[in-house]
């Protein structure tokens, strides 16, 4: 999986040089000499979520056709990070359309859902809703995104993760602790009624 170089593109350049010259003159031949540094880690990400050689050489080509548009369109200060974000959101929405997406199971992860059994979403009155959408206002701002992304969106803690860029376990914490805390204030708006 290597780039054919017909131009000379001095080896020490950085990627904030490479990204620069890229974006100005829009050389493929440039791009491609910052992106086979990473070729590598990519087609090792790829396969971790394929877990399938093929799969995975073409989602390394896929992703650089992305990038192509991408990196004109986007500032990036840190290459490396960015383009293993862009390379984690293709595989995983790869995934998700081919059908494959794992959702995590709430009690396998010891996690409570936030209604019992008895208490669907469903059923709860046009009260508790609007109790609920204060309570939920109260929370601090991690607690508050993550809840509403896993819970009322229905993401798993993998895109909770993605979309926000908490670390996982703090996820976890963000969406226990908010549970928790959305739990208490809902009680205690009933009991004032």
């Amino acid at each position: 999986m290597k780039f054919i170089r017909n131009k000379i593109i001095d080896p020490k350049a950085t990627e904030a040089d490479l990204i620069a010259e890229y974006r100005k003159s829009g050389d493929l031949e440039v791009l491609g000499k910052l992106y086979e540094r990473y070729m590598p880690l990519l087609y090792g990400l790829c396969l971790k979520y394929f877990k399938d050689e093929e799969l995975s050489k073409d989602a390394v080509m896929q992703i650089f056709e992305q990038l192509i548009k991408k990196l004109r369109v986007h500032e990036v200060s840190n290459f490396k990070s960015w383009l293993h974000t862009l390379a984690r959101n293709y595989c995983l929405m790869e995934l998700r359309l081919s059908g494959k997406h794992e959702f995590v199971n709430l009690e396998e992860a010891g996690v409570e859902p936030p209604f019992s059994q008895s208490e669907s979403s469903e059923d709860l009155t046009e009260l508790q809703l609007e109790q609920m959408g204060r309570c939920l206002e109260k929370l601090p701002v991690e607690q508050k995104i993550c809840v509403e992304l896993f819970y009322l969106q229905q993401k798993c803690y993998k895109e909770v993760t993605e979309i926000t860029g908490f670390d996982g376990n703090k996820v976890k914490s963000y969406i226990q602790n908010g549970k928790r805390n959305l739990k208490i204030c809902m009680e205690k708006k009933s009991g004032n009624e």
